[in-house]
């Protein structure tokens, strides 16, 4: 019996030993065994799921953000492509998905360069927006110098609109107390649970964002549909338009179906080229020689926060966590073979200790002769314009949503609400100020004092290096500082970015503050350095990853499920219901619902 045992025991480990041993090897052929890049080639791209600015590797979150394109995969086909003398033009399916301001730019950038090597670009929609705003598709599709759309669609150019919930009302009725402070009147954040509509210094703020916004739109429509502005301008009011009326227009070129404009590009390209998705494109590109000079690429994105960064499937976004923002730049720093740092920035803000942590590596990265240049995606105000501000250049999309240099706390006091539900609270304490941070009384006046004591220290913080890091006048900065946002566009006239622009720009700023020529070849190395293609496969086999591409029935329902609580899980924690409201945070239109 024992040695029946030890042969199965045997057999048993043998086998998953041998089924371990050619998966592995599967794994190392793959890498190894890439698929090459046809000779003739039309670039596709669908850009129907909307854009991500940097699609994560956790299996969970990939499958939340599925249909989403990689804004840098996209943008880097493009930068390839242009030079490639295989690929002969693109073909982008826009869709109606959510499109943000800045990504849309920087693909539009993209997008204008391609086609000034004399390469076309064509893009079909179904329609720019169907019961919603279809302003960022379309505006995008300008780009193109062709726009085909579907016969039963629409051009939905009907302007932009902010939308900000407030939920004072509801407070008052559930018997919850907010009791929070600001520094200053632009800091909007807190009014959401203070106020029941815009304050006129919020309300100037919001409108000063949507006229910047919506003159970059008019103006980028108007160039790229050879049109006036007054003309777009009427256009914005006549909409939406029937796709009839979009062509006698012509505000588009052809209307026909997803099969008609294939046809008419591969009819264009000629019969031997072949479809090839951007994400396919640039995986089967020859890897940057090994004489190429290294470029270390930070990616920053999320709420700041103190430890690690982590994946949040409600939020489909990941935190930035400043240990491990911390320690990527430490590595960077320490890495010979790293000429300078690009520092990728998307946060609304978080937490004033873990911005000010990524804010001393970034100045010590600075003086260990790195440089580090920012490149701002969609947003990075507050906390996120805190770690940003003492790089050697900052870049951001004339749409990008930054500054917010501001600070707010308090606390919410839900004593009422659980006082009615029968609960209640006794407590004995020692200290003046211990009962500060309970939730069961609201603040002393001591308590409040020091509030407010620790409110002008954060704020005399924040604008003092702000004053230093950007070379500015204190007196300046407390002028444009407030807890203002702005737009990329006003934050480069009052000297809060130096230039505008998306990561190329950033790239090219990157070499030439490390003395590499323009023309010369640059590797770009992740930090946190990603994981092999070996490493993930042994990380599955240990089980601390699920197969993205194997998922059980339970794995799909728990996606499905995390998908539908996402936006009562998002509404409950800004309300303050769930968690508590970052220090260094800005309130932000929802980019993707106005445009």
């Amino acid at each position: 019996m024992k040695r029946a045992l030890l042969r199965f025991f045997a057999w048993t480990f043998g086998l998953v030993g041998f089924v371990c041993l050619c998966a592995f090897g599967w794994v190392v052929y793959q890498s190894r065994h890439q698929p090459k890049i046809p000779d003739q080639v039309i670039l596709e791209f669908n850009l129907e799921g909307g854009f991500s600015e940097n699609v994560s590797d956790h299996p969970l979150a990939r499958a939340l953000e599925e249909g989403k394109s990689d804004i840098r995969v996209l943008v880097r086909a493009l930068e390839q492509a242009e030079k490639d003398p295989r690929v002969l033009g693109m073909v982008a399916h826009i869709g109606a998905g959510s499109f943000a301001m800045a990504h849309v730019q920087e693909l539009r950038d993209a997008v204008s360069h391609f086609r000034s090597k004399g390469k076309f670009a064509v893009a079909f929609s179904e329609t720019f927006g169907e019961f919603g705003p279809g302003m960022g598709g379309y505006y995008l599709a300008t780009a193109f110098d062709t726009i085909w759309l579907q016969p039963s669609g629409d051009v939905g150019l009907t302007g932009i609109v902010m939308e900000s919930p407030f939920f004072k009302g509801a407070l008052d009725k559930f018997g919850v107390l907010p009791q929070l402070d600001h520094r200053k009147e632009y800091k909007s954040a807190m009014n959401l649970f203070t106020e029941k509509k815009y304050t006129p210094a919020h309300k100037e703020m919001m409108t000063s964002i949507m006229n910047s916004w919506f003159s970059q739109i008019v103006d980028g429509i108007a160039q790229g549909r050879h049109s006036k502005r007054d003309q777009v301008i009427a256009l914005v009011d006549q909409g939406p338009l029937s796709a009839k009326e979009a062509l006698l227009g012509k505000w588009v070129d052809q209307l026909g179906y997803r099969e008609d404009c294939y046809s008419k590009v591969k009819q264009m390209a000629g019969a031997k080229a072949e479809l090839l998705y951007a994400a396919s494109y640039v995986a089967r590109l020859e890897p940057p020689s090994k004489k190429a000079k290294t470029l270390a690429l930070i990616y920053g994105l999320g709420n700041v926060t103190r430890g690690q960064s982590e994946q949040n499937p409600f939020r489909s976004s990941s935190n930035m966590g400043s240990d491990t923002i911390t320690a990527a730049f430490r590595a960077a720093v320490l890495d010979p073979e790293v000429k300078a740092i690009v520092f990728r920035i998307d946060s609304p803000g978080g937490s004033y200790v873990a911005s000010d942590a990524i804010w001393q590596e970034v100045v010590r990265a600075k003086a260990a002769g790195k440089p580090v240049i920012v490149s701002m995606g969609n947003m990075a105000g507050s906390g996120g314009y805190f770690v940003a501000m003492a790089a050697n250049k900052i870049v951001a999309e004339p749409g990008t949503l930054t500054g917010s240099i501001g600070v707010f706390g308090g606390k919410m006091v839900p004593a009422k609400l659980l006082n009615d539900l029968g609960i209640t609270f006794d407590e004995v304490h020692v200290g003046k100020n211990a009962t500060m941070w309970s939730m069961a009384s609201p603040y002393t006046e001591s308590e409040w004092k020091q509030l407010q004591r620790w409110l002008d220290r954060v704020y005399e913080d924040f604008t003092e290096k702000v004053a230093k890091e950007r070379h500015l006048p204190l007196s300046d900065v407390l002028q444009i500082a407030k807890g203002r946002v702005f737009t990329g566009e006003e934050a480069k006239k009052n000297g809060l970015v130096d230039e505008l622009g998306g990561m190329s720009t950033a790239i090219s700023l990157a070499k030439k503050t490390a003395n590499i020529s323009d023309d010369e070849e640059v590797k770009l190395e992740s930090f946190p350095k990603s994981k092999t293609a070996i490493e993930l496969f042994i990380d599955r086999l240990m089980g601390k990853e699920p197969s993205s591409s194997e998922q059980g029935l339970s794995e799909v329902a728990l996606i499905k499920a995390i998908q539908a609580a996402k936006p009562t899980i998002q509404l409950l924690e800004q309300s303050g219901v769930l968690g508590h409201p970052e220090v260094l945070e800005m309130d932000m239109p929802k980019a993707g619902h106005a445009l």
